[in-house]
């Protein structure tokens, strides 16, 4: 079994090196002659280079579900999983092997979000709870921090935010991180929406909230200006029998000053109308004015923006 499992990662690693190269030699020849490439050209890629790729379960070998996976650029072996029942895992050997490097330390078992810090790949943050609300969800109890690549860990705060759905990083300065809060599903509590610390989890503060019933699912960094934040906002709760999803609190918000001040763009000019709910935000890395965000709604869907936020248009219902 291990010869099979070797053999078929070294193949993928092989096909990985073949496209890389293609992809290099191409932009070579973009470089080489920028006359005879339009900005309306296409290039074109000859499918039989990925008949080769298939997807495969490589663990960890548990019960369970996850919403969080995270790595870093420098280390494409190295992965961090996080269970909604089972702690944290890591992998250095692309996940042939897997172990837990949490149990010892944490005092919860439910991962909602894994963040790596693009800047030092030995600082990790952890949020626990998860931000799925399903009727069997188990709580957290805040924000974890390793600046060992996971071998320890100490508490770093916001013990009663429940459920964090999401955690983004300062690309270059790994003690400012932004952590979405949605809170805890079952009851109104104030430890909602978007916390920022900018000392390394010595301190939070909440700089983006609504109401005790309205948290955040989503807060994003614009990977070319860290001063541009986009945060959703979620009014949601679950009981055995029921959820609701939406209302008056949910919204999408932008700041461009790391945070101190927001603008809601849910009323901007292509954003549906009615009630929202849970709403889901990526910012495109070749083009900071491009959005994507996927929204909860009657006549919801993938919308799209090419101009920060300012005009939206729906792509895909």
């Amino acid at each position: 079994m291990k010869k099979t499992i070797l053999t078929k990662f070294g193949l993928i690693a092989l096909l990985f090196i073949a496209i890389h190269e293609l992809s290099f030699s191409q932009k070579a020849k973009t470089k080489s002659s920028p006359s005879s490439i339009s900005k309306s050209s296409t290039i074109t890629m000859n499918d039989s280079l990925f008949n080769g790729l298939k997807w495969r379960n490589i663990g960890p070998f548990r019960a369970g579900r996850s919403l969080a996976v995270a790595g870093h650029a420098d280390q494409p072996l190295t992965y961090y999983f996080g269970a909604v029942g089972g702690g944290v895992w890591k992998t250095i050997d692309a996940g042939a092997n897997w172990f837990p490097i949490s149990d010892s330390t944490f005092h919860s078992s439910s991962v909602g979000a894994i963040a790596v810090a693009p800047s030092d790949p030995n600082v990790l943050y952890v949020g626990m709870g998860e931000g799925d609300m399903r009727s069997n969800i188990s709580f957290g109890d805040g924000v974890y921090k390793s600046t060992d690549a996971g071998k320890s860990w100490r508490h770093v705060g916001l013990p009663k935010a429940d459920a964090i759905s999401n955690i983004e990083i300062h690309p270059t300065n790994p003690d400012v991180a932004y952590v979405a809060s949605v809170g805890n599903p079952f009851a109104p509590n104030p430890e909602r929406g978007v916390f920022r610390t900018t000392d390394g989890g010595k301190t939070w503060k909440q700089i983006l909230s609504k109401n005790d019933s309205t948290g955040a699912v989503m807060v994003r960094l614009d990977p070319n200006n860290p001063r541009v934040v986009y945060a959703s906002m979620w009014q949601a709760y679950r009981n055995g029998y029921s959820m609701s999803s939406g209302g008056k609190g949910c919204g999408l918000y932008k700041s461009t000053d790391g945070g101190d001040t927001w603008e809601n763009l849910s009323f901007k000019p292509g954003m549906p109308k009615g009630v929202l709910g849970k709403i889901g935000i990526a910012v495109a890395t070749s083009n900071s004015n491009r959005l994507f965000a996927l929204i909860e709604n009657a006549k919801g869907g993938l919308f799209r923006s090419d101009d920060g936020g300012e005009h939206w248009s729906l792509v895909n219902e």
